[in-house]
């Protein structure tokens, strides 16, 4: 417990003593073969997942029990990886807020999720391309997921194949270095390798996020520093009638006497 766990999942980091989870719903059996112990899930449909259950691992379930997918078979931490290949991004924005927020309380510390929601979301940024279909992208190839939209967005309005993606979760370190903008990503660490890749790429940095602009001393893309904001006028329509009684006063030489007297 504490800082150490609080950076593990944070860094998405394989935790240690790493509990086993069910990747189907059905019926769990337990079964012993020269010194080798297995829990065999089934189905309702037939379908079976074997999993080896490491020397020393305690148990969870008992023989017989009915899982769902996702569900603990041995005592032990989740891996945050394996939760979202079963169990999808939900699943694991949860678990994650849950875990960290929990070390927390055990100390005492009050912190509004939506703080730690944030640092979640942009862990959960990147897809890896599956199946490219008619977009450019490459297979293998990280992408953010507003521009995996974009991209398949404009192949389908041109009537072609979108690509196919699965979400990645990256510690906060990858995700930090794994940014568009290289000059987020070279404020943070490795600045001279980060420059170096982009100078070669030839990248351009079109100043989308928060800490580029403040890095350039630009007004950041948020509130009324966003550009639909900055030449707001507002135009009345009719203006609306005075009554003459309401306005008396109004004027300083008929200000209130305790007011005069000041």
């Amino acid at each position: 417990a504490g800082l150490p766990r609080v950076e593990e999942l944070f860094e998405a980091r394989k935790p240690k003593g790493q509990a086993i989870i069910t990747e189907i719903a059905g019926t769990v059996r337990i079964v012993e073969s020269k010194g080798v112990r297995k829990a065999v899930v089934t189905s309702p449909e037939g379908e079976e997942k074997s999993y080896t259950i490491p020397y020393g691992a305690r148990l969870r379930v008992q023989d017989g029990a009915e899982l769902e997918a996702g569900d603990r078979i041995t005592e032990g931490s989740v891996n945050p990886h394996d939760i979202l290949v079963v169990q999808g991004v939900p699943a694991v924005q949860r678990y994650l807020v849950q875990e960290v927020q929990e070390v927390y309380r055990s100390q005492g510390v009050h912190i509004n999720d939506k703080h730690i929601e944030v640092i979640v979301r942009q862990m959960l940024r990147k897809y890896k391309v599956e199946k490219p279909g008619d977009t450019t992208l490459l297979p293998g190839a990280l992408i953010d997921i507003a521009e995996l939209e974009e991209e398949n967005r404009k192949v389908e309005a041109a009537g072609g194949e979108p690509a196919e993606a699965k979400p990645v979760l990256l510690g906060i370190t990858k995700a930090s270095l794994a940014t568009e903008s290289f000059l987020s990503a070279a404020s943070f660490q490795e600045t001279t390798r980060v420059l170096t890749e982009a100078a070669i790429k030839g990248r351009v940095d079109r100043l989308l996020g928060l800490k580029e602009n403040v890095i350039i001393g630009k007004l950041i893309p948020a509130g009324t520093g966003m550009s639909r904001y900055r030449n707001v006028q507002l135009e009345v329509d009719e203006a609306l009638p005075i009554d003459e009684d309401e306005a008396e006063g109004d004027s300083p030489d008929e200000a209130p006497v305790e007011l005069v007297s000041q």
